[in-house]
């Protein structure tokens, strides 16, 4: 017999906003577990995100956020789509388990693929869990190709021996404007067209994290923008999670990890998390020398004739994560 499915098609998209963060994290939960158990990890119960995370990936996002509604008014299916200058992404996306298999999955990626490029994005992309075939050939089927890995690296710090990490909280008003545009014309120069000082902006107005600040004889050599606050909710803050990071020689990333290592001594927080794009195979390099070990990975996919491109020298991390 075939499965029951409802008869009416969710309504939408209209805008997420922070009032939708409880039906948003209920969907998130429960279509991240079921996914989880279709591909036999039974026991892994996914926990909802914590409020502030979702309240920074909302306003990130602002009118790329969408949500669909079922015939209750519930949230039935979401997808948040980013936009960083010329880089575009789409996550967390969901649909409730009760919902798949009837094309929404299929609208709500369609939705913010138009979104997206209508704002002139010339990357487009997403990241899935490569074991997972069913994801992978459903992306892969609304055009998106798979690229190369993102792989999550985490390492217990000391607590001492660390040299003071200059940070952006420590810069204020024209001081902070110019560290603000030297980070904007940094990133830049390694890819043009990207610009991630929106989310820099946020996390320091949202009080979830800090930016440092690396600096050389000729202005900004790199920065890394990072939170600490927990991923998710009703956690302690256990790790400092790096977002964004932009460095323009070898030299520069190594001062990079050094000083995120020292900024999470600084607030207390042992453990350190970089999810390195594996395309910068030295930098990976660089991080398991620094005894970083492997935790996860994710499969970056790119929209059809809207790859990613990457820093001809140099390194630039960007996370299509909250």
């Amino acid at each position: 017999m075939r499965a029951w499915l409802p008869e009416v098609e969710p309504v939408g998209p209209e805008r997420a906003t922070e009032r939708d963060i409880e039906g948003l994290n209920r969907v998130f939960a429960d279509a991240f577990t079921d996914r989880y158990r279709r591909d036999g990890l039974v026991g892994v119960r996914v926990p909802q995100l914590n409020p502030a995370v979702w309240r920074f990936a909302l306003l990130d996002a602002a009118d790329g956020a969408f949500l669909w509604r079922d015939e209750r008014g519930e949230v039935a299916a979401f997808n948040v789509a980013h936009r960083s200058g010329s880089e575009g992404w789409m996550g967390p996306l969901a649909v409730r388990p009760d919902r798949q298999s009837s094309g929404v999955g299929k609208t709500i990626v369609r939705t913010a693929i138009d979104w997206l490029l209508d704002r002139g994005v010339t990357t487009l992309g997403l990241e899935t869990m490569p074991r997972t075939v069913d994801n992978v050939g459903f992306y892969s089927r609304l055009g998106f190709d798979p690229g190369h890995l993102t792989v999550t690296l985490t390492h217990d710090i000391a607590r001492r021996g660390h040299t003071a990490p200059k940070l952006l909280s420590e810069r204020k008003g024209a001081a902070g404007e110019a560290a603000l545009n030297a980070a904007r014309l940094l990133a830049g120069s390694l890819i043009p067209g990207v610009d991630y000082t929106h989310e820099i902006m946020l996390t320091a107005e949202l009080q979830l994290g800090d930016t440092c600040l690396i600096e050389g004889r000729d202005g900004l050599d790199a920065f890394v923008l990072w939170h600490s606050v927990p991923l998710a909710d009703a956690r302690s803050g256990d790790e400092v999670r790096v977002l964004k990071l932009a460095a323009r020689s070898p030299a520069a990333f190594d001062a990079a990890i050094a000083a995120t290592e020292a900024a999470a001594a600084q607030v207390g927080i042992r453990r350190v998390a970089f999810r390195c794009q594996t395309i910068y195979a030295e930098a990976f390099r660089r991080l398991i020398e620094r005894n970083y070990r492997v935790r996860w990975t994710d499969l970056r996919m790119t929209y059809q004739g809207h790859g990613e491109r990457t820093a001809a020298s140099g390194v630039v991390f960007s996370n299509w994560e909250i």
